[in-house]
């Protein structure tokens, strides 16, 4: 019988073998943390010199709104990525455990206190009193909202079912409720931009709930060729998602700044200082993005791909915290 190894050699292993997960969750905590700041504190700097103002609570209305965005993009991406591993010949069974309902748990709550504001005539309510909750029933904006309420109980529900893939329906619904606020009948040409709109923001929610979950499903399969693979069929599908995400991006925003227009209000006016800076972020996540599809193709490991895929996953939180930003900010004037 060999001997068995001193008490503290093997807390020393211990602790070893608990520091990376560790350090991740600090990681990962530090990042969101600081993502929250862009939509708290980005209002007042948008705003700054240009002569507009925002409406009271645009910070924590905007961090509401990235939220959202967040908790969406998840149990979509994780749909998208689920259906992508089903379909890889020789692919470990193992998945990483689903983190829908956690994310359809924070929407709701997005969602409820989005519900309030509008309730409360679009001000942040200090207290009960102030939200009228039957007056959402009786308002365009009001059944939005309760619609989104709904939509992510429901998806919730869906995801600690035996059929989580049904969740996609009322996620769905999320995606239409947020094209029709962001478009408004009294809006020129709404069809047009509730097109726009659908085509962006799904596209962004598969790009990047869809990386997050593509890593977390890479890391459980620990170093398995089928995990290069995998990266390797999101890498294609993303660079189509990039390319719609391009497009409609452009389109938006020249129908919201005539292209004669557009220089002087990416940097005169708050929406397109926040447009400016979703631009630049873009393109780092594209950058890196590129980066990864190389590592995959001309490394001698392609799981080193995993690297540039991690920095373009924290740059995509960036973009969501900047997007719901975006929602909080008035929209520009149509200059001549």
């Amino acid at each position: 019988m060999s001997p068995s190894p001193p008490a503290g050699a093997a807390a020393d292993t211990n602790t070893a073998a608990r520091r990376p997960g560790t350090g991740r969750a600090v990681t990962a905590l530090v990042l969101v943390a600081l993502a929250a700041l862009i939509p708290l504190l980005g209002p007042s700097a948008a705003l700054h010199g240009t002569g507009e103002a925002a409406a009271p609570g645009a910070g924590g209305t905007a961090l509401l709104r990235g939220t959202l965005f967040a908790a969406l993009s998840v149990p979509l991406g994780e749909l998208f990525v689920l259906r992508l591993a089903r379909r890889l010949p020789g692919a470990p069974p193992a998945r990483p455990s689903s983190w829908a309902p956690f994310a359809n748990a924070v929407g709701f709550v997005a969602a409820l206190a989005l519900a309030a504001v509008v309730a409360a005539g679009g001000l942040v309510p200090h207290r009960l009193g102030q939200i009228d909750a039957g007056g959402l029933y009786g308002t365009r904006d009001g059944r939005q909202a309760l619609l989104e309420v709904n939509a992510f109980l429901s998806a919730a529900l869906c995801a600690r079912s035996r059929r989580p893939a049904a969740q996609v329906w009322p996620l769905a619904a999320v995606v239409v409720a947020e094209v029709l606020r962001a478009h408004p009948v009294s809006e020129q040409s709404p069809l047009t931009g509730s097109v726009l709109t659908l085509v962006h923001l799904t596209c962004a929610a598969l790009w990047a709930g869809g990386l997050l979950h593509a890593l977390r499903t890479v890391r459980r399969w620990r170093g398995d060729a089928a995990g290069a693979a995998l990266l390797g069929r999101y890498a294609r599908v993303a660079a189509a998602l990039l390319a719609a995400l391009t497009a409609t991006g452009v389109w938006s925003a020249l129908r919201r700044m005539p292209a004669a227009t557009v220089l002087d209000q990416l940097t005169a006016t708050a929406y397109g200082r926040a447009l400016l800076a979703k631009v630049l972020l873009v393109a780092v996540v594209a950058a890196l993005a590129l980066w990864a599809r190389i590592r995959l193709g001309r490394a001698a490991d392609p799981l080193t791909a995993r690297v540039p895929a991690r920095a373009e996953l924290a740059a995509l939180g960036a973009v969501v915290a900047v997007s719901g930003l975006l929602t909080a900010l008035p929209l520009p004037i149509r200059w001549s």
